[in-house]
């Protein structure tokens, strides 16, 4: 974009042939014109007056210097005139290179130290990306800065605030319905399937169960499953007399007469209810002794049997092979999957309704609660500072990177849309200070040796 009201070199036309395109490509101005956005646009308007302005009072004193100039000797005073016109056009005319000479050779001349930021530009990138490396990225300016914020208060209020727990239900939503689109199912069942191998499969069954189960039944809560199975076994033997009795007359000799078998049957009968119920009811019955001796045996033997400990083994081999145990990764996935998604689109679902209650809740106890409001702005602080401090480099990167990109004139024009329009009034200033300067080194001299 060129923006200077005073004239300069045309670029050369492109050689005539047939090698030469049918249209010649707009200059960069015109193209960056193009490209300007509204604010842009606002400021070049700005600057493009800003620059009339101090073109004009150069020709306005210049057009004062002419006309005291000639009526001077009829007109003595306009000496005074003449001098400060005079005074005004240098300070104008000085002004307007060195402005000129940051973005640009003055007049197309390519004078010494002037089109300074085209041709110092990735210098200048550097040293803008040092100087916010410096002063802006550093760990203590950015940690006091978020400390004055405040942010755990601030995002309380929001939380526990009309809409905050529905914005980041929704929010929250979305990432899991993203997160599945995105994850391969077969992927995370291989995940499921290698943790179940991990952590169930390869460590041996044998010792953690058997120690389990020594600490189970050194407490006694077996006895409510042996006290249940011989609750079953005596209702059982009550209601069945006569099965067995025909259990007796099925077994017995075909000569035993059959009146022999109903007594044989009804003598077993009541031995075996009377044998249950003795068993039922004395805690301290033999068989109930010899039954936790048992399992006690059973339990020592699955932590330091090694027949045992095979045993089980193949045991867990036998139930969980592999098929079973991708069919429960497939399961397990399946089922995580399908929860998930239906609570996630069903705003009063469950889990939807208690998340967003944690959430109120969380954000109420950072609005009242200053020392969790106090942690989590040290988190957020020391998060900060870990961030700055070893990333602070790669950050102000960005900027040397992005100006070393640029072409030299678009930086040049970048710079100046932003500043020029306060650099045109070093141009005004220039002319008053270069008039008030010539008419007073004029009129001192002037009583001096006039």
């Amino acid at each position: 974009m060129q923006v200077n009201s005073e004239p300069t070199t045309q670029p050369a036309a492109p050689p005539a042939g047939p090698q030469a395109p049918s249209s010649p490509a707009p200059p960069r101005s015109a193209v960056a014109n193009r490209q300007l956005s509204a604010g842009d646009a606002e400021k070049a308007a700005a600057l493009r007056k800003m620059k009339l302005l101090a073109l004009s009072l150069l020709i306005a004193m210049a057009v004062v210097f002419v006309v005291a100039f000639a009526l001077q000797k009829q007109y003595p005073w306009l000496e005074y005139v003449r001098a400060a016109a005079e005074g005004g056009m240098v300070g104008a005319l000085a002004d307007w290179f060195a402005v000129t000479a940051l973005f640009k050779y003055p007049m197309g001349l390519k004078i010494p130290h002037t089109a300074i930021i085209p041709r110092r530009k990735d210098q200048i990138g550097a040293s803008l990306g040092e100087f916010v490396e410096t002063n802006f990225l550093s760990e203590q300016v950015v940690q006091e800065k978020l400390a004055s914020l405040n942010i755990s208060g601030r995002a309380g209020q929001w939380l526990s605030g009309p809409g905050g727990a529905e914005r980041v239900a929704k929010e929250g939503a979305a990432v899991i319905r993203g997160a599945f689109k995105v994850l391969n199912d077969d992927d995370v069942q291989a995940v499921i399937e290698g943790m179940v191998r991990k952590h169930l499969l390869t460590p041996p069954w044998g010792p953690p169960v058997g120690r389990m189960a020594e600490r189970l039944f050194a407490e006694g809560h077996h006895h409510k499953l042996v006290d249940l199975l011989l609750d079953r076994a005596a209702d059982w033997m009550a209601a069945n007399h006569e099965t067995v009795n025909r259990l007796v007359t099925d077994r017995s000799p075909q000569w035993v007469p059959s009146f022999v078998d109903g007594l044989v049957g009804d003598k077993v009968y009541l031995e075996l209810l009377k044998f249950t119920r003795a068993v039922q009811t004395d805690p301290q019955h033999q068989v109930r002794l010899s039954i936790d001796k048992y399992l006690t045996d059973l339990a020592q033997d699955l932590q330091h049997d090694p027949a045992m400990i095979a045993r089980a083994e193949g045991i867990k081999a036998q139930v969980l092979g592999d098929p079973e145990v991708r069919e429960l990764a497939s399961r397990t996935w399946a089922t995580i999957k399908d929860a998930l998604l239906t609570a996630v689109d069903d705003p009063d679902s469950e889990l939807t309704v208690k998340f967003k209650a944690a959430v109120r809740d969380f954000g109420a106890r950072l609005v009242n609660d200053d020392e969790l409001a106090g942690k989590v702005n040290a988190w957020i602080g020391d998060a900060a500072g870990y961030l700055v401090r070893t990333y602070r480099s790669d950050i102000a990167g960005v900027i040397t990177d992005t100006v070393g990109r640029w072409d030299a004139e678009e930086t040049s024009q970048k710079i100046e849309l932003q500043v020029g329009k306060d650099l045109q009034f070093i141009r005004i200033n220039g002319t008053v200070v270069g008039s008030l300067a010539g008419l007073a080194i004029f009129t001192v001299a002037h009583l001096t040796f006039g």
